[in-house]
């Protein structure tokens, strides 16, 4: 028995239209004797937030309506965007065996194809446009085709979204004091009222964040460390500094949206604070899942770092430079380590010494700057660079998920710091 369709997603908790998508897929099976196997997210879902409902419930949901088999996700949803995380999950369910993808949209497959021909041409499914209907579901095909799959696409006519809406069902059960109530009820399969009250009455129901473990970093951790997490860049740590003490979400909301972050984006940072992902840790994941020929060419760490360089050194304007860098597919040799100088007093120059570790951060002022300790000392400069070299910097500080790291090289004229990309 071969496994035939596959269906990826966050099912939290399955309604009526995920019933519906479950079926049309158990029909396809049935069909060729084949199975349906759900695919669910574990940890934090697509969209970077912990579940309302567990991964366990949401299994036994799935199952009671016609699954053969339901597998797991983990670990990606709180480190990637889903530029990234599409092409590992859509990589693993071809590697398990799945021969057909089944999904549900407003719009037709053709329409589907039609959009995703600009990204699979480019290779790059970053930056799917906010505008496109179902950009998702097109992101799932741009990927799959530009991966050479042979995974047949199946789309089933979706139910009203603003209807049949999983975040609309868990705002309606919180904010009606953790009660189903009738006019939920109607949008959901008798299986998943029976299991999410099951979860309801054992207070398993919502999972939540670790709001001490976000306060206590938010509220303490310096520029230098706040910059090895993922997902912050210099303007955004120096708003959650300036703007301490965090005692609630809304606060820590709020810091995001004036450094203009979106929900999402807000959502993935915080769950990288939360969980304590580094930037390192990111490049790293995604370097691995680059030898595994997963992740697309103009996507990969190097081909950042390099359009950094570009965009910096190429007298364009950024934005021109970003598509011209794109389209054209630019080659350059990107500098991987930067020698900087260091404003220094007599003292510091003193008690400096080569080889001692350096944070980088970006100062209230906007400037690079760098700290470091020596004698139980704790120093604080600017880092002197060309301008080439500051704007290629600053590019990769707000990379999100490019490391930098330096320690103390002592020169001719005093000390300078050695600045490590990557």
């Amino acid at each position: 028995m071969l496994i035939l369709i596959g269906i990826s997603a966050d099912f939290d908790p399955v309604h009526k239209g995920h019933e519906k998508l479950i079926k049309e897929a158990r029909k396809l099976a049935d069909n060729e004797n084949k199975k349906v196997v759900v695919y669910l997210n574990k940890g934090f879902s697509a969209n970077h937030a912990p579940f309302f409902v567990n991964f366990e419930a949401r299994r036994d949901m799935a199952l009671a309506l016609g699954v053969d088999e339901v597998k797991s996700f983990e670990g990606l949803h709180h480190r990637l965007v889903l530029s990234y995380s599409v092409p590992i999950r859509l990589k693993q369910m071809i590697d398990d065996g799945i021969t057909d993808y089944i999904t549900s949209a407003s719009i037709s497959l053709d329409e589907i194809k039609s959009k995703a021909q600009k990204f699979i041409d480019e290779g790059n499914f970053v930056g799917m446009p906010k505008s496109y209907t179902n950009r998702n579901e097109i992101r799932w095909y741009a990927i799959n085709q530009f991966l050479g799959s042979k995974l047949n696409y199946h789309v089933v006519k979706e139910f009203n979204k603003d209807k049949y809406s999983g975040r609309l069902i868990r705002q309606s059960i919180i904010d009606n004091g953790m009660v189903i109530t009738d006019d939920v009820k109607k949008l959901l399969p008798k299986t998943t009222i029976e299991i999410l009250q099951h979860e309801i009455d054992a207070d398993r129901i919502p999972e939540n964040r670790n709001w001490v473990e976000i306060y206590k970093k938010m509220n303490t951790y310096s520029r230098g460390n706040l910059e090895k997490i993922a997902y912050l860049n210099g303007n955004t740590i120096n708003e959650i500094i300036k703007r301490r003490v965090y005692r609630d979400p809304e606060s820590i909301w709020a810091v995001f949206r004036r450094s203009n972050y979106g929900p999402v984006m807000t959502r993935l940072a915080i769950s990288s604070i939360e969980m304590g992902v580094t930037k390192k840790e990111v490049m790293d994941l995604m370097k691995g899942y680059e030898s595994k020929g997963v992740i697309p060419d103009n996507q990969k760490v190097q081909r950042v770092i390099d359009r950094a360089w570009y965009v910096a050194t190429s007298r364009l304007d950024a934005r021109e430079a970003n598509e011209k860098f794109r389209n054209e597919k630019i080659e350059v040799n990107s500098p991987l380590c930067l020698e900087a100088g260091l404003n220094l007093t007599k003292f510091e120059t003193k008690i400096t010494k080569e080889g001692l570790k350096t944070d980088l951060y970006v100062d209230k002022n906007g400037k690079i700057s760098v700290q470091f300790k020596s004698e139980g000392k704790k120093i604080k400069t600017n880092l002197r660079l060309p301008a080439e070299e500051v704007t290629y910097l600053r590019y990769i500080m707000d990379s999100h998920f490019i490391p930098v790291n330096g320690h103390i090289k002592e020169s001719e004229k005093g000390f300078k710091v050695k600045v490590i990309i990557g």
